[in-house]
């Protein structure tokens, strides 16, 4: 425990402050603060009108909460997805990069944002088309390359996101590009065929929701829709900057759209968005045949089309106000105090009687009237005002890591994690660009608050090299597929071209490394060229590493294979087995790239193959000797031992002991599939087969630099269990088994 607080102590002091103000935020504001909008939400609770002007997404949200609890219950329960929020996405970070500071930072606008808190306190959808966002950064991202159910699960909850907020359907197009460019597959034909089936499992997922909701949409209107917005906020855009003299002089009812006002003394979006087009008697009597609707939005597009470039520059000058140091209200936009706390409650105008439909709402709902806590209100304010929000220029910075790497600057262009921060930097653009083209307010900055911050912390991570390709490599990893996958064959024949076919010795040393730059030169150097009278070939196998491992060791005169993504040491060694084997290697012997195994003892392990006792000869500390620096690990070596010998009944003394020698025609018999615990499926696998297995003692060092890889808790305990017990029941139970295995034990 101490430990975990150590490691996550700097998430700990945001989630303190961040719950802390979200008490603070729920108690100031009784029973929940409501906005224009949310008035739309409640009037349609019971018909459920997908005609209206926001989509039915929120308000079905809404319906079920307000069958649990009031107004105030809601504002609580949307607090709370705030914070799971913000964890979500500290634990995202954490999966592709072990800094803890980076990931707190990811998570900190979500626990600190003023306007964040203020957002989740209004009865509005924007917390809840957040939380679908990262729902879907997390489905797929959170367990490296997707295929096709997880691509599926995230069009069904992309589609939710969009009959949420319409906005969303701007996210189509970073997942799509994301679902092609994911792990690499498009370098491959092979690959094409996984990118066709996740896309389009993706885009059914897409289709089945917005489908259903078009066709409810139909069944009340009597014609396809998604919203009840009629063009007029397409309309509020283009009237603020239009040119009447571009309109067709013939077409008098279309210059009627066009808005007396100078275009100098113009008037805001949002009038000629809400107020001008939601004005019943305008724009007067229109010919027989020819809508409000279908004049808007004729209005908007030939304005669009005569004045391209005035439309281009007001959207991408709206776009930019969201990387603005200071949040303030500019001519033409909606005032920024409605996302402002406020030192007493506030009624958003909303036609006649203002006061007296809020508070017969709130009566309704939770008994109470709208009320302030005036102390807690002010010290939020204070706290909003004075710097409680995300900087511009910090959001800015952080999409311009993101989009740096994506495109692979740095270390990022030989790293996994670029098409990841393109998803969530891409997808955090895309949405402020889509609102910037209807109209500007720092309400539609909030969704960004999710996604744009991950996606500079992955760009950071991929060109500093501080990230681990695949998510969560300390944890649990998917089975491998059958060699060779993609990632082997590119790998091989990249090998083959740069060395030819047969460039090996027949004793060949594989070393499976990943960012071992700072230590692998050193255990290269001290590699001997010769064991007895066979010449020794040192093949490094370097594991998607985002680091030099590739250049250093190449230097020190190892043969280099380089695999495009990290998968685990087992399947490093599992390609550098078989690579070796086809490039002419009889003998196999592994060892790390941290300088733990002394490479002067290779003929102990080599002799015994040579001479015929031994068909697999593997070091053990427990009969040499070994330094430590782990109790857990000290302690589960002797448990993973017992439990080895108990299932092969056969006396083992080490399981992950990662010095051995083997011929390479059983290496590549034995079926692997263990990315991360694959040393006691090695070991297991070949007993099965009916290998003579001897240990002999040997000597085991501390890493010559940097921290193991592996873990040191319970569950990377549990994992390696599991793996073990189960490699036993495939190889010892399911499948016909040759005669067990003997193990040997010698003491020198």
């Amino acid at each position: 425990m101490s430990g975990l607080l150590r490691r996550h102590w700097l998430l700990l002091v945001l989630l303190a402050g961040g719950v802390t103000l979200r008490v603070l935020t729920w108690l100031a504001y009784q029973p929940a603060l409501l906005y224009i909008d949310t008035f739309r939400y409640l009037n349609n609770l019971e018909q459920l009108r997908p005609t209206d002007l926001n989509p039915l997404g929120y308000t079905v949200v809404l319906k079920g909460l307000l069958h649990i609890g009031g107004l105030g219950f809601v504002a609580a329960v949307q607090h709370l997805v705030g914070v799971l929020m913000a964890l979500a996405l500290y634990r995202l970070t954490l999966r592709y990069t072990d800094r803890t500071w980076l990931a707190a930072l990811v998570a900190a606008p979500v626990l600190l944002d003023g306007y964040q808190l203020q957002i989740e306190e209004l009865i509005m959808s924007e917390i809840w088309f957040q939380a679908l966002l990262v729902a879907v950064l997390w489905v797929l991202l959170s367990k490296g390359e997707p295929g096709w159910q997880r691509a599926g699960i995230a069009g069904l909850l992309l589609g939710a996101a969009v009959v949420t907020r319409t906005i969303g359907i701007t996210m189509v197009v970073p997942v799509a590009v994301y679902l092609v460019l994911a792990g690499g597959a498009w370098r491959s034909k092979a690959g094409w065929k996984r990118i066709g089936v996740r896309t389009l499992a993706g885009v059914l997922g897409l289709a089945i929701v917005l489908g259903s909701y078009a066709s409810y949409f139909r069944s009340q209107s009597g014609h396809w829709g998604l919203t009840g917005a009629q063009g007029n906020v397409l309309y509020g855009r283009t009237a603020a900057i239009a040119d009447c003299g571009v309109l067709p002089p013939e077409d008098k009812t279309l210059q009627r759209f066009c808005p007396p006002e100078p275009m100098d003394e113009r008037l805001s979006i949002d009038y000629y968005t809400h107020f001008r087009y939601g004005d019943p008697a305008w724009p007067g009597p229109l010919p027989p045949g020819r809508s409000k609707r279908e004049l808007a939005q004729e209005f908007a597009t030939t304005i669009i089309r005569e004045q391209p470039v005035d439309f281009t520059l007001a959207v991408l000058g709206d776009f930019a106000k969201n990387f603005d140091p200071v949040k303030e209200t500019a001519p033409g936009d909606v005032p920024v105090e409605r996302w402002q706390f406020q030192t007493s409650y506030p009624y958003y105008n909303i036609g006649t009687a203002t006061v007296e439909k809020y508070n017969a709402t709130t009566l309704a709902f939770d008994g109470v009237l709208p009320s302030v806590n005036v102390e807690f209100a002010s010290f939020l304010r204070d706290y909003q005002l004075g710097g409680g929000y995300t900087w511009g220029p910090a959001l800015a910075l952080a999409a311009l890591f993101g989009v740096l790497g994506a495109l692979g600057v740095g270390r990022a262009r030989n790293s996994g994690l670029r098409s990841a921060a393109f998803l969530a930097t891409g997808g955090g653009l895309i949405i402020l660009l889509g609102s910037a083209a209807f109209e500007f307010s720092w309400r539609y900055q909030i969704p960004a608050l999710v996604l744009v911050p991950l996606g500079g912390a992955l760009g950071l991570a991929a060109m500093l090299g501080w990230g681990r390709t695949r998510p969560g490599s300390t944890g649990r990893r998917p089975k491998m597929a059958d060699f060779p996958d993609d990632v082997d064959s590119a790998a091989v024949a990249d090998f083959k071209q740069r060395y030819g076919d047969n460039p090996l010795t027949p004793l060949v040393v594989v070393i499976a490394a990943y960012n071992e730059e700072k230590g692998i030169g050193t255990v290269l150097r001290e590699m001997p060229s010769h064991c007895g009278d066979l010449p020794v070939s040192t093949l490094v196998v370097v594991d998607g590493a985002t680091d030099n491992t590739a250049e250093v060791a190449e230097a020190a005169g190892a043969y280099v294979c380089v695999a495009s993504q990290n998968r685990g040491q087992g399947g490093a060694l599992r390609l550098g087995y078989h690579l070796a084997a086809d490039c002419g290697a009889k003998y196999v012997v592994t060892t790390d790239a941290d300088g733990q195994y002394d490479n002067n003892e290779m003929p102990l392990l080599v002799k015994p193959l040579l001479d015929g006792s031994a068909d697999f000869v593997t070091g053990s500390r427990r009969l040499g000797s070994y330094e430590h620096d782990s109790t857990v690990r000290w302690l589960g070596v002797r448990v993973f031992a017992v439990l080895a010998s108990i299932l092969t009944l056969r006396k083992i003394t080490d399981t992950s002991f990662g010095f051995r020698a083997m011929p390479a025609e059983l290496a590549t018999s034995v079926t692997l599939r263990e990315p991360q615990y694959q040393s006691s499926e090695l070991l297991l696998g070949v007993m099965a087969r009916g290998a003579r297995v001897l240990e002999v003692p040997m000597s085991m060092r501390l890493r010559n630099n940097g921290a193991s890889k592996k873990g040191r808790s319970l569950m990377y305990g549990a994992n390696y269990a599991r793996v073990m017990t189960g490699t036993w029941l495939r190889e010892y139970v399911l499948r016909r088994r040759t005669p067990a295995g003997r193990a040997v034990r010698t003491s020198g």
